[in-house]
């Protein structure tokens, strides 16, 4: 894909201006780092930092048979949901495979908001409108006119907090506050992150975005927070063991081989995947999803080769040195015969063995205070 056909979120003059190196992802240009990896990523950990993730897609589903169509298109159950709150949730393919991992949240009485990828936002906006057909319900992709900003890191709340004189001790973990101003813009605020820190995601009117994003680094610059690009958002996001959909996680995988059988609620009723899922749940899953920590000095990265007794047995699927945790670490599937951890396992980087162990995840977990 050309520059010329990348687009650019409303972020971009903001991002060249504080110097970010951007890179095409999903079909945008975007900020690939600003100070570098290692310092943004610590910066994350220890303060805070600023994230541009407008690429991301979000889709309306509204009507009298909204929880319906909810319902079968994702695996965990949004019945339980009250108005402001949300859960986690693959949607899968009849087969079981994942077709995203998305987050959705219940925004009125029969409304409903998925948060989806930016790599598969079209082929989301699909599914969810095939589970729609014949029901009593609307389906909007309202992604152009939405934009989102994550703000993470210990000191996040406190700088929200400070730009918006609103106390958000109050708002759960998934739960999210509507009408926040935060720089005389109206934004709707989540309690939710992708880098293992506390922290919220602010969705806000497209071309409003520059503003709230200066609003919250002036906000934040006492407190140490700086923008941070997709480089440390990948980095955090492995140290917490979050998967990576289209690396760790896609439609040749399931949520049972993936460590997401907490998000499968065979007990709701019938959705998408339910009768592969539970013949699979049956019989049992032939390989899973691990961490592994390296012990020898070499870096993993995606579809460096797994080995054990001198065969190969799977292939990295996610791995980088990690910045907080100061060693080389990463994911892939294995046999589940070797899927325990401290089973000591071998990757292949660049053509060279490097001793590994099998590891209990999350590698990285907060201390919550």
């Amino acid at each position: 894909m050309t520059a010329e056909t990348l687009r650019r979120t409303s972020l971009y003059d903001a991002h060249v201006a504080a110097g970010a190196r951007m890179v095409p992802f999903a079909g945008w240009e975007m900020p690939v780092q600003y100070a570098g990896v290692t310092e943004e990523h610590l910066a994350v950990r220890t303060h805070a930092g600023m994230f541009d993730v407008s690429h991301m897609g979000e889709v309306q589903v509204e009507g009298p048979d909204a929880l319906a169509v909810v319902q079968r298109t994702i695996t965990n159950d949004a019945g339980r949901l009250g108005v402001g709150q949300g859960l986690y949730s693959p949607m899968c393919t009849p087969s079981g495979g994942i077709v995203d991992d998305v987050t959705v949240f219940r925004t009125g009485d029969r409304a409903y908001l998925f948060v989806v990828n930016a790599s598969t936002r079209g082929k989301d906006v699909a599914w969810i409108r095939t589970h729609a057909e014949r029901r009593d319900v609307s389906v909007r992709d309202v992604s152009d006119d939405t934009a989102l900003l994550a703000l993470q890191g210990p000191r996040a709340a406190g700088i929200l907090t400070d730009a918006t004189g609103v106390d958000l001790s109050g708002v759960a973990p998934f739960n999210l506050l509507d009408g926040v101003v935060i720089g005389g813009i109206a934004a709707r605020v989540f309690h939710t992150g992708y880098t293992g820190e506390d922290g919220f995601e602010i969705a806000c009117p497209w071309d409003t975005a520059p503003r709230v994003w200066t609003t919250l680094l002036e906000a934040g610059r006492g407190a140490g927070a700086q923008p941070v690009g997709l480089g440390a958002r990948d980095t955090l996001r492995l140290e917490a063991a979050f998967m990576l959909y289209g690396n760790d996680i896609d439609e040749t995988t399931t949520p049972l081989e993936a460590p997401l059988a907490w998000t499968v609620k065979f007990e709701k009723g019938d959705f998408s995947g339910r009768d592969a899922l539970l013949h699979q749940r049956t019989a049992g899953v032939s390989r899973r999803l691990v961490g592994f920590d390296v012990t020898d000095r070499a870096i993993p990265r995606q579809h460096c080769p797994i080995e054990s007794g001198g065969q190969v047995v799977g292939e990295v699927t996610s791995g980088s040195f990690a910045p907080f945790l100061k060693r080389p670490l990463g994911m892939g599937y294995v046999p589940s015969a070797l899927s325990a951890a401290g089973t000591p396992i071998r990757i292949d980087v660049r053509g060279k063995p490097a001793a590994a162990v099998v590891a209990k995840l999350p590698f990285y977990r907060r201390k919550k205070s």
